[in-house]
């Protein structure tokens, strides 16, 4: 497809392996920060029984992860990885509003928010970081400043958000019965779910980092899980089968290669999806 004239190309931006292991505490830091951008779901919109109203979309012209819109008019919150700030964006996606969270606290950053959205017609006092989930710890929770001591990392993450943003849009529009891409602000995922059938689902998606890995990871996993012992469908691109408290196609980024990883990307996730299918639809 040709871009509009004036839109933005949309480019994979190539990601350093080397340095993957070293972004545990950057992806902890901008996922205590994305609940900022949760919390607008959570305070203002009607509830969803799958939590849809609490995920967080990647908008790429401002390198963002972007809450639901809310108030009137408009707005969303969103939270950019580099360089670290909240972002206020219009129902173009315009910002209109920038808060830098280096050197802040939570309860500065939550003080701000509700001076924003008191302008759009919502209570500020209805805001609120309480959560009906549990994330990984870390020391801003407890009022410690948010540190993006190392801005190279910070904007290492940003790279792993866009470039899956971008693969996995790629696969919805060539795979029927897929979900928009969004990242889910508990397991801070960012996915896409397939319905195979009624009822048995594949999540394919990016992980950046969990108790599972150190690494950030590309994945695809299924619902109901297979049985562990059952034979599996060889995979492409690099990837292998997880089978640690679940089971799915797995590719940390130590198996990226140097040259054309978003060919490897797409590859992987490809051949993860057939696979999957296949054992889903051969499953009782």
């Amino acid at each position: 497809m040709t871009p509009v004239s004036g839109q933005r190309v949309r480019v994979w931006r190539q990601l350093d392996a080397r340095i993957a292991r070293d972004l545990g505490d950057v992806r902890l830091q901008v996922h205590h920060a994305a609940q900022l951008a949760a919390a607008i779901g959570i305070s203002y919109l009607p509830r969803h029984a799958d939590d849809s109203h609490t995920n967080l979309e990647w908008i790429d012209s401002v390198a963002a992860l972007a809450s639901k819109p809310a108030g009137s008019p408009p707005i969303r919150l969103a939270v950019r990885p580099h360089v670290l700030a909240l972002l206020v964006l219009d129902a173009g996606n315009a910002v209109i509003a920038t808060f830098l969270l280096n050197g802040r606290t939570l309860e500065g950053a939550v003080r701000w928010v509700q001076a924003q959205v008191g302008q759009h017609a919502l209570d500020p006092n209805r805001y609120t970081l309480t959560r009906h989930y549990d994330i990984p710890d870390h020391p801003v929770a407890t009022a410690a400043p948010f540190e993006a001591t190392i801005p190279s990392h910070f904007e290492e993450l940003a790279r792993w958000f866009s470039n899956a943003a971008l693969a996995l849009e790629k696969l919805i529009e060539a795979t029927p019965h897929a979900s928009p891409v969004r990242c889910w602000p508990h397991h801070f995922d960012i996915a896409t779910l397939i319905e195979v059938a009624p009822g048995k689902t594949i999540s394919v998606g990016m992980e950046p980092g969990d108790q599972y890995s150190r690494e950030p990871y590309f994945y695809a996993s299924m619902t109901p899980a297979p049985d562990p012992k059952r034979a599996r469908p060889a995979l492409t691109g690099e990837g292998t089968w997880h089978t640690q408290d679940w089971m799915g196609a797995f590719l940390p980024a130590s198996r990226l290669t140097t040259g054309n990883q978003q060919a490897q990307v797409e590859e992987f996730l490809g051949s993860a999806v057939r696979a999957c299918t296949t054992m889903l639809r051969t499953s009782r």
